[in-house]
């Protein structure tokens, strides 16, 4: 089960292959692996070593991915597998995202769970959906396509809590099958992803993310990471914020999240709550009517507010909601449409 052909592949020449799963196009040659780490070509052919290799599997609150305006207080089945293509200097998943598995497998912890027991522990769990997260998803394209066309099948939600790091040919055969795509938008210039997570061109990003809410009508919530010295100027805050309204809409949710030091980064101060602030603020200035605050457990901006009336919606600690006043999707005092909430 671990090994199997993988999808999203060309054969070229002298036994090379060309993966098209994520914009890195690897081109990959005989006995090597892709940049993830889990894609190797053997004698011309591409397999993907990971195929229901779980690394880590809870039953997490939705809000936890973080997920506000999407199924809020549902409990969701979460997993994660190994490698990932990107190579963020902060990761705080670095001992399962920084893997090349077939090298490192037999110092791993691992579970082979195949697509129709993930159904079984959601079931068992009281879990109204799937979430494949802790790393990237993509690399784990084949097992995820499989799960999620099972789960929709059997009317639970799926979700990708992604870096958006995918190709439109991948995002278009799982698209039938997703229902929510949370993106990381880690900054807004190539310098910025250069630098933090090793990627030369955002750009594929960004159109990945308009294309899941605009082609595939996924829920989409997009989080940054608010690092100091790399991404809290205003410049790409603003930038960040003017994207989402103009592209994703002003209903979109936008978390902006506390960076605490951590790997390569681990001499750099944790975001200060003013910083924080500031994001929030830009975001609202920018027209987004949902900006919210992350890893600041008891934070005014974990809560949601109706862009109308302003009365307080959800109140939030962290994962877990301590009120709601919502009459389904609308606010409970006024009536108005509480945009692109789920429930």
């Amino acid at each position: 089960m671990q090994k199997k052909e993988a999808l999203l592949y060309e054969k070229i020449e002298h036994k090379n292959v060309h993966c098209f799963l994520c914009p890195r196009h690897c081109q990959i040659a005989p006995g090597h692996y892709g940049y993830c780490g889990v894609r190797v070509n053997e004698d011309g052919k591409l397999y993907t070593l990971i195929y229901g290799v779980v690394s880590s599997i809870a039953a997490d609150p939705i809000e936890k991915k973080p997920l506000f305006h999407f199924h809020p207080g549902s409990q969701v089945l979460s997993l994660g597998t190994y490698g990932c293509n990107m190579r963020c200097g902060h990761c705080q998943n670095w001992q399962i995202a920084h893997v090349v598995y077939e090298r490192e497998k037999d110092e791993l912890r691992e579970e082979l769970i195949p697509p129709a027991q993930l159904l079984q522990l959601a079931k068992k769990e009281n879990c109204a959906g799937i979430a494949w997260t802790y790393n990237e998803p993509t690399i784990w394209f084949e097992y995820t396509l499989d799960g999620a066309k099972l789960f929709k099948e059997n009317g639970l939600y799926t979700v990708y809590v992604t870096n958006g790091y995918i190709t439109s040919q991948a995002l278009d055969m799982i698209g039938p099958y997703l229902d929510a795509f949370r993106v990381d938008i880690k900054g807004f210039n190539n310098d910025l992803y250069k630098k933090l997570a090793k990627v030369p061109d955002f750009r594929p990003i960004l159109e990945a993310a308009i294309r899941a809410k605009k082609k595939w009508n996924m829920h989409v919530e997009c989080i940054t990471n608010i690092i100091p010295t790399m991404n809290d100027d205003d410049k790409q805050l603003k930038d960040i914020a003017s994207w989402i309204r103009t592209e994703l809409g002003e209903n979109t949710p936008w978390h902006v999240t506390r960076f605490m030091p951590y790997l390569e980064y681990r001499n750099l101060p944790a975001t200060s709550l003013k910083t924080l602030e500031k994001a929030r603020k830009l975001g609202y200035e920018a027209g987004l009517r949902y900006v919210y605050t992350g890893n600041v457990p008891g934070d005014p901006g974990e809560n949601t507010y109706c862009h109308k009336c302003k009365k307080l919606l959800i109140e939030r600690m962290g994962y877990q909601i301590k009120q709601e006043n919502l009459d389904g999707n609308r606010c409970g005092f006024c009536g108005t449409p509480v945009g692109d909430l789920i429930v």
